[in-house]
């Protein structure tokens, strides 16, 4: 009796760490397949031409946004379904702040600049 109690317990143990071996693979797999996806779409969201300067949300399904495309900056609203030009924006007339000017911060860099504007509150 007291050797199938030890039995069941070593059982257990051995299936709970077997589960979480299985868990931690499970995790790593999925880490790993997301930043191969992220690196693949970062990948065909990048181009010299083209670039999403500011968008401004004025219904649930409908922005504002300014895009460069060249040298040339165009104001559109961008519908659920339809795409519209309102015009061309002179360069002179956007101010882009320095911050933005071809830098790209990485996530932890995002994440310290909002802890940091949280403590300050």
């Amino acid at each position: 009796m007291l050797l199938s109690m030890t039995s069941n317990r070593l059982d257990s143990i051995v299936q709970f760490i077997t589960v979480i071996l299985i868990f931690i693979f499970v995790l790593a797999v999925t880490y790993f397949t997301t930043k191969l996806t992220a690196g693949i779409q970062k990948g065909r969201m990048l181009s010299p031409n083209m670039e999403l300067i500011e968008a401004f949300r004025i219904a649930q399904n409908k922005y504002i946004q300014i895009v460069r495309v060249g040298e040339k900056y165009y104001s559109i609203v961008v519908c659920k379904d339809t795409v519209t030009l309102l015009g061309e924006v002179s360069k002179e007339e956007i101010n882009i702040p320095e911050s933005q000017l071809g830098t790209t911060m990485s996530f932890k860099e995002i994440l310290e600049k909002a802890k940091s504007m949280k403590q300050k509150k």
